[in-house]
């Protein structure tokens, strides 16, 4: 895969993240990058102080570095800097982050030399995975901990992880022939002074949470026949009056999901509901403004995994080398935070779903979905389940990004949080996709309450693919298992491929 630093598109992001990819730096960009190093090659030879190449760092700006000991200043950066704790970062997010810092530092404005740049291309083919705590950045001066972590790979002197365990560095580029990079000015630097690891963790949710988001429109259009709800309110009309998008957008798939019902047929005339619950008539509005957020994260995303973000940034063409604030990685953690609220109103959503299904008030099912109540219980404590994970989503989404502390005696005092903004949308994912489990069990047993009717074709699919793992539930028996197996059929895309076999839908994360 040829990545034209500058001009990476989501979808080579994705393959990226997917593995199986070997990349290669456009050679247009070598011109650059030898430019950019040569400028910093006459500053670390010069006698100016310049932040990065000659000078301690952060508060230690000012201390001055004599120009025998730079390289070792880069080395003690890496070294010093490798602090971070918890659990390692997964292969995709370590491969983005490889990536990532490849193409940024390709770009020519961060002064290293060209074979700092192999070195990640190189780490990155060959499918080595470096050893990266997941905790220990604050988003700024950028993800200085775990990207010495990956540098200290780089090195030698680091770890990888191979098949899960922890193997030194040195020992696992050796066996894949492959040099360590040894540093030279102002190049541990720009390896490490970078918002990779935020972007990539970000980017890791929103590609994780495709898949779920469009299992819970397939199981959002179920619910609907299954409690022999209105598309009424899915009238194109509605929505092209508001104007916003992800709600036209949505509005699209739920018609299309629903195309052909006789379930809804059956309860044209003669249903004395007025409206349908919020749940069911406001999907379009709810869930498509969780789309909006989610593709406006993604072209933020998009803008920071082509964007130079180190510092201080080399400007060849006039030999200046500037200081600024690129690493700052408040646009990531806001995107981040915009994520997480989309996320949990997804699952909230959802389970107000299940709430109104084993509701026989409001659904006209019997209670809790089961057919002999009392005797058993039915989903009544699986909806318990979906709300806890739906009130544990709304602690998850309270934002990252206005809890700054100062760092660095106080001469980083303001940082963005992002890293954690990113990282903490796993979990709500994961909580995401066992709410939606639990509503398509408990839509499916609601549809079979209605046979010998059928619903459309595709929602038929969705109920079929659903009981070839998990059978209908005649009598109360362990469904833990099954929800289970549900929410492996949401996360993995079997669910999601349903919707993409309808016609002329929308792209998801591209409005039409």
């Amino acid at each position: 895969m040829l990545l034209r630093p500058g001009q990476l598109s989501l979808d080579e992001l994705q393959a990226i993240h997917a593995g199986g990819h070997k990349i290669v730096i456009d050679p247009l960009a070598l011109p650059g990058i030898r430019a950019s190093a040569a400028v910093v090659q006459r500053a670390a030879e010069g006698d100016a102080a310049v932040y990065g190449v000659n000078t301690g760092f952060g508060k230690l700006a000012s201390t001055r570095i004599s120009e025998a000991d730079l390289a070792t200043l880069q080395l003690n950066l890496i070294r010093s800097h490798s602090v971070g704790v918890g659990e390692p970062l997964q292969p995709a997010v370590v491969r983005l982050m490889l990536a990532l810092k490849a193409a940024s530092l390709a770009r020519g404005f961060s002064g290293v030399r060209p074979v700092v740049i192999d070195t990640l291309v190189a780490v990155h083919n060959a499918g080595l995975v470096p050893c990266v705590p997941s905790q220990g950045s604050v988003g700024a001066s950028g993800d200085l901990a775990p990207l010495s972590h990956m540098t200290l790979a780089l090195l030698g002197e680091g770890e990888f992880l191979v098949d899960g365990a922890r193997k030194p560095a040195a020992e696992v580029l050796r066996a894949a022939k492959i040099e360590p990079l040894a540093l030279s000015a102002k190049e541990g630097l720009a390896l490490i002074n970078g918002t990779q690891t935020s972007a990539a963790l970000a980017l890791h949710a929103l590609f994780a949470f495709e898949p779920v988001l469009e299992s819970a429109l397939v199981i959002g259009a179920l619910t609907v026949d299954a409690a022999r709800g209105s598309d009424g309110p899915f009238d194109p009309r509605i929505h092209a009056l508001r104007g916003q998008p992800g709600q036209i957008d949505v509005a699209q798939y739920y018609r299309q999901l629903l195309a052909g019902s006789a379930i809804r047929k059956s309860h044209e005339e003669g249903d004395d509901r007025v409206q349908d619950p919020y749940c069911l008539r406001c999907q379009p509005q709810v869930v498509g403004a969780c789309l909006d957020q989610l593709r406006h994260a993604a072209l933020v995303l998009l803008r920071e995994a082509n964007a130079v973000t180190d510092n201080p940034l080399v400007f060849a063409e006039d030999g200046m080398m500037i200081s600024g604030g690129n690493f700052h990685a408040e646009p990531v953690a806001l995107a981040a935070d915009a994520m997480a609220c989309a996320i949990a109103e997804v699952g909230a959503i959802a389970e107000r779903r299940i709430a109104m299904l084993i509701d026989s008030n409001v659904s006209r099912l019997p209670p809790f979905l089961t057919a002999n109540a009392g005797l058993n219980s039915g989903f009544m404590i699986a909806h318990v389940t979906a709300a806890a994970l739906a009130s544990e989503n709304k602690t998850y989404a309270h934002p990252a990004s206005v809890d700054s502390l100062p760092t660095s005696a106080n001469q980083e005092d303001h940082v963005s949080m992002a890293t954690f903004a990113a990282r903490r949308l796993q979990p709500m994912i994961a909580n995401v996709a066992h709410i939606l489990a639990i509503e398509w069990l408990a839509a499916a047993q609601g549809i079979e309450f209605l046979r010998p009717l059928q619903s459309s074709p595709a929602i038929e699919a969705a109920h079929a693919l659903l009981r070839t793992q998990c059978p209908a539930m005649a009598q109360d028996r362990y469904i833990a298992p099954d929800i289970e197996r549900a929410a492996a059929l949401v996360n993995d895309g079997a669910l999601a491929r349903i919707l993409r076999t309808l016609p002329d839908l929308p792209s998801l994360w591209t409005p039409a």
